[in-house]
């Protein structure tokens, strides 16, 4: 059997998923704090026809003849740079200029997230602070951020740190006695996504540091009343469509051409 058969194969199965993750990321171009991901390719097996050689005069053949065998891909990797900062004027919608992410909790896991755009959501009969799907928001100690009945959300303000600030009826500035979890990871790319925005950590990435617990060289800033767009940007993204289309094109062509000749070869006799 002809291995471009096989080499075009392989080809046209890493091309379809290049289109799969350049879809997503257009889908995702409106959405909060997506980081838009890239497909990476190492070539397969190399077949050694012919080894680079000396024979029993000194003559030397330098090069080796070798015919490769396709390509596998082996990774997606995301674009952690920042995007587009949207002011809103809510004061429950955050942006993080920097590394962190803020940490969330479902169903008793940590997991982590660029997008801000916080609710005030109700847990065990007190208001807190949620994710638009009613996941809780914790503190740099670990708890749910609570928010008092008697405070109105109209008149918290939170700081580049992310300590919460209220102003009580006197018009005095008050501390909440909160501050959000911010946190950052030695290895970004070794994040697990999970959906909804959220991400969590694995052996890759390392475990979680607080930025309240470690002397970082630079501190995620807190952006009260902006949120964090999408890096994803479309006309760079219709290019590798267009690109990974053609290739694709390229490939199923290398396997018709591997057809004919397998075709012309077969009726030789005829």
């Amino acid at each position: 059997m002809m291995r471009a058969l096989w080499t075009g194969s392989s080809g046209m199965k890493a091309q379809q998923l290049n289109v799969d993750t350049i879809a997503n990321n257009l889908a995702n171009v409106n959405t909060t704090g997506y980081k838009k991901e890239g497909i990476e390719f190492k070539s397969l097996l190399y077949q050694t026809m012919a080894r680079s050689s000396e024979d029993n005069n000194g003559n030397i053949k330098p090069t080796n003849l070798q015919v490769g065998l396709g390509v596998k891909y082996v990774a997606t990797t995301r674009d952690y740079s920042m995007g587009n900062l949207d002011q809103t004027g809510n004061s429950l919608d955050l942006a993080l200029e920097g590394e962190g992410f803020l940490t969330i909790q479902r169903d008793g896991e940590n997991l982590y997230t660029r997008d801000l755009s916080l609710k005030l959501g109700v847990y065990e009969g007190a208001y807190i602070l949620s994710t638009t799907e009613g996941y809780p928001v914790l503190s740099a100690g670990g708890d749910i951020i609570t928010i008092p009945a008697e405070v109105s959300i109209d008149t918290i303000s939170i700081t580049e740190e992310g300590t919460f600030e209220y102003t009580d009826t006197d018009g005095a500035s008050q501390n909440l006695g909160q501050q959000l979890s911010i946190v950052q990871f030695r290895n970004r790319q070794g994040l697990e996504g999970v959906g909804s925005n959220l991400f969590k950590e694995s052996v890759a990435s390392g475990e979680a540091i607080a930025e309240i617990d470690d002397t970082m060289p630079t501190k995620t800033r807190v952006k009260q009343g902006y949120k964090e767009g999408s890096n994803v940007q479309v006309a760079d993204e219709m290019v590798k469509l267009i690109v990974a289309q053609r290739a694709y094109e390229l490939n199923s062509k290398t396997i018709q051409t591997a057809d004919t000749m397998l075709d012309l070869a077969n009726n030789l006799k005829r």
